[in-house]
């Protein structure tokens, strides 16, 4: 029971590092916008994250509402001795929507350079975190570690780098494929150019992480750890392939498996210890605690999932779009109405119909919906009323068959 809270604190985990890391990565392009199309892709990178920009936060506060209820001391002993970049991530996340709410109201250029800035900080700062426990530099008890050298050191720098960089690489491909959608045909060719060459460089970040943590002690060439980075290296090389081909539809769930397969290798690699001197049996509240709390998550995901399944299938299905996302036929209020009849302007419209997957139809999606409910449920079952590692093994794959059904569902037709 004490590793169920670990099992779903991943799954946050990883929910947050593919959806709030593709926002930031938006803004990290916004940041390196340059030549005649900046205003552009500024303008596709700040439409493409504005519906759900702060619902992706919500996976943040599951994380962390998980931790300090089932492993309150360890969740003591990281704040306390991990204030530092912590509360920078929090400052850069205030900031980063105060100032994509200014940016909306049209505010200065100022409000959108502090939101690009924010989008960098931020997930550079979380990733410090997770870089000093992966590598055991937060000992348990209050502020038992440096509050400077715990995390200002270069494996955590390393992985904060590769954070930024893969959130860049999740950006790039989801801005190509939803500029296919939206029928901006030269955002699509710009990013996929970004996200082949955001691919290329984390591909070798990486490889330099995986041979730095493993130097102070996190060994990620165990067996299921290895198995993770495989599948992630695997999942990354068809990214780059299916972009090169310009199927981004198909990229855009290569590139999530890819990120959400590096979450899963590390916690392979850790554990069982949580913090060093502490196993997550050790580090877990009581059993009542835990299966209070399990139950009070299935009950929260029977609300949550639905709805942000809504959220995503409206923003896919363009019925959150607004004037200033521009069309094939009108552009956009920063780059000026195209003519029709221009080469650009009958690629625009050829090109969506080009790309665009084919309706799956609603047959189809009548198993997939009897397999989210019965995968939540089942997980469900068999995560908080059982006891034996293979019915608990069963249970997460009951939960990311509800997953990998929902998403599936919210896709567009």
């Amino acid at each position: 029971m004490a590793y169920v809270p670990v099992a779903l604190i991943l799954a946050g985990m990883a929910a947050y590092t593919v959806l709030a890391g593709a926002d930031f990565g938006a803004g990290l392009w916004m940041l390196l916008a340059a030549g005649p199309h900046a205003p552009q892709a500024r303008a596709h990178a700040r439409h493409a994250m504005g519906p759900v920009w702060e619902a992706n936060h919500v996976w943040l506060i599951f994380v962390l509402v998980l931790c300090w209820t089932a492993y309150p001391v360890a969740f003591g002993s990281i704040t306390s001795t991990l204030p530092i970049p912590l509360t920078a991530a929090a400052v850069g996340i205030i900031f980063r929507g105060t100032a994509y709410a200014l940016r909306g109201q049209g505010s200065s250029r100022f409000a959108e350079n502090l939101l690009a800035l924010s989008s960098v900080v931020t997930p550079f700062f979380l990733a410090t975190v997770i870089g000093a426990i992966a590598i055991g530099r937060v000992p348990v008890g209050n502020a038992r570690g440096d509050i400077i050298t715990s995390w200002l050191n270069l494996p955590c720098v390393l992985v904060a780098v590769l954070a930024v960089a893969f959130s860049g690489y999740l950006a790039a491909v989801y801005l190509a494929a939803d500029a296919v959608r939206v029928g901006s045909p030269s955002m699509a060719r710009l990013f996929r150019r970004r996200a082949l060459a955001a691919g290329l460089a984390s591909g070798p970040l990486a490889l330099a992480g995986v041979v730095v943590v493993r130097h102070y002690g996190l060994d990620l060439t165990r067996p299921l750890a290895l198995a993770m980075v495989s599948v992630s290296a695997v999942a990354g090389l068809a990214t780059l392939a299916l972009c090169w081909r310009s199927r981004f539809g198909q990229a855009r769930l290569s590139a999530a498996l890819a990120v959400a397969a590096v979450v899963a290798g590390w916690a392979a690699a850790q554990a069982p210890r949580m913090l060093p001197g502490m196993t997550v049996a050790q580090a877990a509240a009581g059993r009542a605690t835990l299966v209070g709390l399990t139950i009070a998550v299935a009950c929260g995901a029977a609300i949550l999932i639905p709805a942000l399944a809504l959220l995503f299938t409206l923003y896919l299905r363009g019925r959150l779009d607004t004037p200033e996302t521009g069309t094939p036929e009108t552009g956009t209020p920063e780059t000026g109405t195209e003519e029709a009849g221009t080469p650009e302007a009958s690629t625009r419209k050829e090109e969506p119909r080009a790309l665009a997957p084919a309706a799956p139809g609603q047959p189809a999606r009548r198993p997939l919906a009897g397999v989210a409910v019965a995968g939540l449920v089942a997980g469900g079952v068999l995560l908080v009323f059982t006891d034996m590692a293979w019915t608990h093994a069963a249970g997460v794959a009951c939960f990311l068959a509800c997953a990998v059904a929902t998403f599936r569902l919210a896709a567009p037709d």
